[in-house]
């Protein structure tokens, strides 16, 4: 299990990025979260085997998602014992 903390830059916030990203999130076995950040980003976290982590953040990018974007950071971060799901955190 691996997990990834992105921070997508452009114009993500306002365009329906969050729930275009639960809703692709629903295509594969990934868990984690996806919220707005007070500076204009949107944070990303998921976790899940390599192969599946690595496919749904290219689904995002080959999506509609990918002309709001203009930047992305990715960081490896520790993957959580305990949770479920994807979710929008407000």
């Amino acid at each position: 299990m691996i997990a990834r903390q992105v921070f997508f830059e452009g114009r993500v916030q306002g365009v329906g990025f969050r729930y275009s990203v639960r809703q692709i999130a629903t295509g594969f076995d990934v868990t984690g979260f996806v919220r707005n950040l007070p500076d204009g980003r949107v944070e990303l976290a998921a976790s899940g085997t390599s192969e599946e982590v690595t496919a749904f953040l290219q689904a995002i990018r080959d999506s509609d998602l990918g002309s709001f974007i203009r930047n992305e950071t990715i960081h490896e971060i520790p993957p959580p014992t305990h949770q479920r799901g994807f979710e929008i955190i407000a």
